[in-house]
């Protein structure tokens, strides 16, 4: 069953686990189109600590809490090459117009992805700055090149990594992800880190 959108935001994440950075791009999405689509894939270029089933579960709680009625999981739409992705987003979504969301870190490789050429010429480009990843303007003018480029304008920012997170930035989980993380035993940490978060 497909249903009818006409601007449709793209958002993959490995999820690693998910935290308030991505609850506060996927909030400031749901402002902004008819439906933000988001899906857990495994990353080519890292290597993830736990599961694709536990992060998927850890951003649908993420998602749940959030309360964004635009916002939903599409498990369907995982892979780890996103024109595969946007492959099958078409199939449920035929009429939408795409736009990707990507992370400002990500801006200098997109051109070097599997398939980029045609993943320019189907979606636009939504890049999502990222303390610690300053944009440069030959890369975002390379991008321009190829395809319609806008930098979010989200007005919450969060200074934190999903990498920081797993060696104990507690803080910057959702309460249910942290919930599920210790549920699970997903990131072990050091004693003294288990003694910090039951102090919280």
């Amino acid at each position: 069953m497909t249903s009818s959108f006409d601007r449709i935001a793209l958002f993959g994440t490995s999820a690693d686990p998910p935290h308030q950075g991505h609850g506060a791009v996927l909030a400031w999405l749901n402002t902004q189109f008819d439906h933000v689509a988001v899906w857990v894939s495994d990353n080519p270029f890292k290597q993830h600590q736990s599961s694709l089933g536990d992060r998927r579960r850890m951003l649908e709680l993420l998602i749940d809490e959030l309360g964004a009625d635009r916002v939903q999981l599409h498990a369907e739409l995982s892979h780890m090459r996103t024109i595969v992705t946007l492959e099958r987003a078409r199939e449920i979504w035929p009429q939408a117009a795409f736009t990707l969301v990507v992370g400002a870190d990500l801006v200098p490789q997109l051109p070097s992805w599997y398939r980029a050429e045609d993943l320019f010429a189907a979606v636009d480009l939504l890049v999502v700055p990222r303390p610690g990843y300053p944009l440069k303007e030959a890369d975002v003018a390379e991008l321009r090149r190829r395809t319609q480029v806008e930098i979010a304008a989200i007005p919450q920012q969060h200074d934190v990594s999903s990498t920081q997170i797993r060696q104990d930035e507690a803080a910057a989980l959702p309460p249910a992800v942290e919930a599920y993380i210790h549920q699970h035993n997903l990131y072990p940490c050091p004693e003294d880190s288990r003694e910090k978060l039951s102090m919280r």
